[in-house]
C-alpha cells in the first residue's frame, strides 16, 4: 500500500553566466543542466525543457508498466519518443509548453485491443500527465 504524502528532492548549484552549465542531482544521481541555444545558452547539459519532457515521457513509461503488469498484458518492450514544442500563448504571448507529442511503439503484444485500452488508461491517469496544461496527442505502433 502507498502512504501519502510522499516527498522527493532535488538540488542545483549554480555561477553566474548564461553560457556555464550547473550541476544539479536528484536521488544521488547528478547530472549537468544548461540553458539551451534556443534561449541563447550553451546547451552543454540538460535543459528544464528536456527534463520536463522526460518527466511527462517517463510518467507514461511507469503508469504503464503498472497498469499493463496488474492486468496481465505481455509485452516485448514499449519504445517512446516524445516531442516537446514550446511555443507562444496565444493571450499572454508568453512562451509555454504547448504540446507533447508521444509516439509509442509496443512490441510483442500478447493482446493489442487489451494494449490499447491500457495505453488509455495510462493517459487518462498518469497522475503527471494529468498535472499539467499541456496538450498531449499520441499515436501507437504496434509491432
Amino acid at each position: 500500500m502507498i502512504t501519502y504524502p510522499i516527498s522527493f528532492f532535488s538540488e542545483s548549484k549554480m555561477t553566474p553566466g548564461i553560457m556555464l552549465p550547473w550541476n544539479t542531482e536528484a536521488s544521488g544521481i547528478k547530472t549537468t543542466c544548461a540553458v539551451p541555444k534556443e534561449f541563447e545558452g550553451s546547451s552543454d547539459g540538460f535543459s528544464p525543457e528536456d527534463f520536463f519532457a522526460l518527466a511527462l515521457q517517463n510518467c507514461f513509461m511507469a503508469t504503464f508498466k503498472v497498469f499493463a503488469e496488474h492486468s496481465k498484458l505481455e509485452f516485448k518492450s514499449v519504445d517512446v519518443r516524445a516531442e516537446l514544442v514550446v511555443d507562444l500563448d496565444d493571450t499572454t504571448k508568453r512562451p509555454v509548453m504547448k504540446q507533447l507529442k508521444l509516439s509509442i511503439d509496443l512490441s510483442g503484444a500478447s493482446d493489442e485491443t487489451k494494449a490499447g485500452r491500457i495505453i488509455k488508461k495510462t493517459l487518462e491517469n498518469g497522475f503527471i500527465l494529468q498535472s499539467i496544461k499541456t496538450q498531449i496527442i499520441h499515436e501507437i505502433k504496434f509491432s
